[in-house]
């Protein structure tokens, strides 16, 4: 596939996903959405790759939101496609085998704030905005805001950034552990790039059960995520990597993990 609004770039191990609509602060409209899901399906079927980046280009934006001028005229039918189109994209994006890093690197809004939260791990520049104006439109948050909000954040907060439609600043975002670290934005990228390097040089198949452990858990009561860990924590016990692993711990050396 030809992609026209994003990019992806390859370091080792690593794939970074640009968002490329810098004109429009990198809304996301539908061919956008398909660009993403397209690019995400082939990054999980890609066992080179250990850890994913997803950013926006530009100056300002992350993504500003939804494309509001192709959602304006929209009948209830074709929203409501249009808000399944984003839900497909971000349980994609969450259930994704390798762990995925926004770099949120300006304005994460509607759409944009509903995207960094279904990945694993949140970075923001300092200059990061976040916010869910959806109500001010007369709409509600379509692409999961609803639903990941609280569960990152609490409902009483959650509700309040939905609700008022009030836009947060990098600081209070992490007050609220809505983003996991600050960074200047000209150091955002590089950073992030230096945490995708440490989780790719850890056992790779622990990592994706980890990250399907912490995934399937926050839907599960804590007996059921328990079973399901001491599964998967099982499933680990196969690997070479496991073998390999515990030897060098032991013999306090190091090894390189293979994926197997």
């Amino acid at each position: 596939m030809t992609y026209e609004n994003i990019l992806i770039d390859y370091q080792d191990q690593i794939a970074i996903i640009t968002i490329n609509r810098p004109k429009a602060l990198n809304a996301l409209n539908s061919a956008t959405i398909q660009e993403l899901t397209h690019g995400f399906h082939e990054l999980a079927a890609d066992s080179n790759i250990r850890a994913v980046i997803l950013t926006g280009s530009g100056e300002k934006s992350f993504v500003a939101g939804a494309d509001i001028a192709e959602m304006s005229e929209k009948s209830p039918i074709e929203a409501r496609h249009f808000s399944q189109l984003g839900h497909k994209l971000m349980n994609l994006i969450e259930t994704l085998p390798q762990p995925v890093i926004a770099a949120v690197n300006g304005f994460a809004l509607g759409g944009g704030l509903e995207l960094a939260m279904a990945c694993d791990i949140r970075l923001a520049s300092t200059n990061a905005k976040f916010g869910q104006p959806e109500v001010g439109l007369g709409i509600l948050a379509g692409f999961g805001g609803t639903q990941r909000l609280p569960r990152l954040v609490g409902s009483g907060r959650a509700s309040e950034l939905l609700l008022t439609t009030d836009i947060i600043n990098a600081e209070e975002a992490f007050r609220m552990g809505l983003v996991n670290r600050i960074y200047p934005k000209e150091e955002l990228l590089g950073q992030a790039i230096d945490m995708a390097k440490k989780i790719s040089s850890k056992a790779p198949i622990a990592v994706q059960l980890t990250k399907s452990a912490i995934v399937k858990g926050e839907n599960l009561d804590l007996l059921s995520g328990q079973a399901y860990e001491a599964e998967v924590f099982a499933q680990t016990f196969s690997t070479e990597d496991q073998k390999n692993g515990c030897k060098a711990f032991l013999a306090k050396t190091t090894t390189d993990y293979q994926g197997r």
